[in-house]
């Protein structure tokens, strides 16, 4: 194919028709390299919907552990429990003993 066939060529006078090579690079400057371009802000609109789904989903399951805390601190029993295990508080003439792993002790390491 010689140079002259080619511009006889219907294809190549459409794709070298200078208005429609003005428009195409005129539509891929605004999708993607204008500062307001479409591709762009959604990425980053996206990724924020993403990282606000995630952090409704935290605060749902910390709400429902909550319900559920709430509910079992209702009665005498769960109270007791509670006051037991996370202030370490005892009845009277009761003995508590600690254990302790040497696993599950903070070392320094200075020491």
């Amino acid at each position: 194919m010689t140079w002259k066939d080619l511009k006889n060529n219907t294809y190549w006078k459409v794709a070298s028709n200078k208005y429609l090579l003005i428009t195409v690079v005129f539509l891929i400057w605004i999708l993607f390299f204008d500062a307001s371009a479409w591709l762009g802000p959604q990425r980053d609109l996206n990724q924020q919907i993403t990282e606000k789904e995630q952090t409704r989903d935290f605060y749902k399951k910390g709400i429902t552990e909550d319900k559920r805390r709430i509910k079992q601190l209702q009665d005498s029993a769960g109270i007791e429990k509670y006051g037991r295990e996370r202030y370490l508080m005892k009845k009277e003439n009761e003995e508590i003993y600690i254990i302790e792993y040497t696993d599950s002790l903070k070392v320094n390491d200075h020491e």
